[in-house]
């Protein structure tokens, strides 16, 4: 590994005792390279078996590659910790600056440990790192207003991330999200309330450490042919053009986008809320993630007239994306562009996953619908389809929780059924809420048996489009595409690379990428690393209690048609044990 080569740094936090140290893991990053590989050990060697995921005991891991600064779009940053949500393994990814900024600030993984007594938030800038007190900031349920503070009052403008929680990460729901940046986040499973549970308002980091490189001439070679690949590419473009929302319409038209709570998966409202739609009628940026020349980050101007000044405008920024134009969109029937962006805002602001919160609310929906919930429990709402501001109400009491309804609204749909029945579509895999595609059998079992339960674990949804629409491939061979591909996805983010662009960073690309930063890894040797990584984690998960023996999938993932049909019961069965044979071998 080079000399000066920062990323073996891992400073850790104690924030119990208010101390801090640096240890040097070559032994880590030589072996798993950095993200996702190295954030597991430290997960493993930091949160001891069965921890309270709201106790001190619980760590919170963020972790980066060896190519972070220094290629283009390697700018994920890991962060691992044991999810309140699911008494899992929990893991997220987020772009912005913060990869970057971790980085240059001298380090290659950071581990918060413990509890403050009192709410601060941590100041990370290179080898100066305060403990500053946020009495004043704690209550403040507007993540973006916490934000704004923080930039106010602490240095180094344009090269620092601010990750922070709203009232939601406060109250500990289990399902808060981290925002940096105002528009990008560690979603699903729960960080938020990790940081809440630490009375951990936000974390600033910046830095300003060069990077050394093995072969100039080798590194600007490789770079060239990556930049030119992601600016050449139309898959790139697309994303440039507008963004993760447009897949809305292709789905839509394969009868794969989730619609009511998935009583169909095709939208008569699509158009309204799609990429297209909203670009002509609202998209007032772009932005990017440090060190990426594609700028998939699209933010909707919405303007709006102030209730009381005639003539008087206030316009939001507001960003939107794939998942939360399903999950708030078509999951809940709105077709209304201007009501699905304030829902989104709403959202935004108390810091909550947008996927797990439309899901919630559109089994909430369906429930009411039959009558097993009604306007007692709802605090007086009447849920429909497509009405916007119940929902948005409906938000602001999951924050408050004033009745035991929505306090059980606020430990998601699993338990919500639990309580109140519609457990056959309440749509959760071991606890985690539906990501937005009803494609085939593939995404559904590859929600399941993934390692953190996401759309992003592996190529569920790809390979129902690309392969079951045209073939019937047998059980064996299908648990053999999905783990082929999550054991890839180790790879992509040990290294932090943006999942958008793993069609670029090939097996090849990646080896080279790697000798130019130091490494000598041959790119089957990557294969053996990724299958390593993936075992590593579903240790985890085992010792955390998940079982591949035992699991629920709803009945509504059976009963509505997918783009290859309905999903076969028995089917699913022959592939998650030919999964858990593969894994177990």
């Amino acid at each position: 590994m080079l000399k000066d080569n920062v990323l073996t740094n891992v400073l850790y936090i104690d924030l119990s005792q208010k101390k801090y140290w640096v240890e040097v893991r070559e032994d880590l990053f030589e072996k798993y390279l950095g993200g996702a590989g190295v954030a597991i050990q430290l997960l493993k060697e930091e949160c001891p078996a069965r921890s309270d995921p709201l106790g001190p005991d619980n760590p919170i891991v963020f972790a980066i590659g060896p190519l972070t600064a220094l290629f283009p779009l390697a700018s994920k940053t890991v962060a691992m910790f044991k999810s309140p949500h699911t008494g899992n393994l929990g893991e997220s990814h987020c772009g912005g600056r913060s990869a970057v900024a971790l980085r240059l600030a001298g380090y290659g993984a950071m581990v918060i440990k413990g509890a403050s007594s009192t709410p601060l938030y941590l100041a990370i800038h290179g080898d100066r790192i305060y403990f500053r007190d946020a009495s004043a900031l704690w209550g403040m349920a507007n993540s973006f207003t916490v934000g704004r503070i923080i930039r106010q009052n602490e240095p180094a403008g344009g090269l620092r991330t601010i990750m922070r929680i709203g009232g939601a990460g406060e109250k500990l729901i289990p399902y808060a999200c981290v925002t940096t940046e105002t528009y990008r986040h560690f979603g699903r499973l729960g960080l938020g309330a990790v940081f809440g549970s630490k009375k951990l308002k936000a974390v600033v980091i910046s830095g300003k450490h060069s990077l050394p490189t093995k072969d100039r001439n080798q590194y600007r070679k490789i770079y060239d042919h990556i930049y030119k690949a992601a600016t050449s590419s139309p898959v790139m473009k697309k994303y440039h053009d507008l963004g993760t929302a447009e897949n809305i319409l292709p789905l839509n038209e394969l009868g794969g986008l989730p619609t009511r709570n998935l009583k169909e998966a095709k939208f008569e409202g699509a158009l309204n809320i799609s990429g297209e739609g909203l670009a002509e009628g609202y998209l007032g940026r772009r932005l990017a993630c440090s060190h990426c020349p594609v700028g998939c980050i699209h933010i909707a101007a919405l303007r709006e007239p102030y209730e009381d000044e005639l003539f008087f405008y206030k316009t939001s920024m507001i960003s939107y994306d794939y998942e939360p134009i399903y999950a708030l969109g078509s999951m809940l029937g709105i077709s209304d562009a201007e009501g699905l962006l304030k829902l989104i805002d709403q959202i935004e602001r108390l810091g909550l996953d947008s996927m797990s919160t439309g899901v919630i609310l559109a089994w909430a929906t369906e429930a009411q619908e039959r009558g097993m919930i009604s306007e007692k429990e709802t605090n007086g709402l009447k849920f429909s389809w497509g009405d916007y501001s119940s929902f948005i109400q409906a938000v602001q009491f999951i924050f408050e929780q004033p009745s035991k309804f929505y306090q059980d609204l606020a430990q998601g749909v699993k338990y919500a059924a639990q309580q109140y029945g519609g457990e056959e579509f309440a749509l959760a895999f071991s606890r985690n809420e539906m990501a937005g595609y009803h494609t085939g059998p593939a995404a559904h079992i590859g929600f399941l048996v993934g390692a953190r339960h996401s759309h992003l674990d592996n190529g569920g949804y790809s390979i129902d489009q690309k392969i079951l629409t045209k073939e019937k491939i047998s059980p064996e061979k299908l648990a053999k595409e999905l783990l082929t591909e999550e054991r890839w996805r180790q790879i992509l983010s040990s290294l932090v690379v943006c999942f958008f662009a793993r069609g670029l960073y090939t097996p090849e690309i990646c080896s080279e990428a790697l000798y130019s930063a130091g490494y000598d890894i041959a790119k089957e040797d990557l294969l053996n690393i990724g299958e390593e990584i993936h075992r590593e984690k579903y240790q985890f998960k085992m010792q955390e209690g998940f079982s591949l023996d035992n699991y629920h999938l709803p009945e509504r993932i059976f009963e509505t048609p997918s783009l290859v049909g309905k999903i076969d019961k028995a089917f699913v069965d022959k592939v998650v044990k030919c999964v858990k044979n593969e894994i177990f071998r």
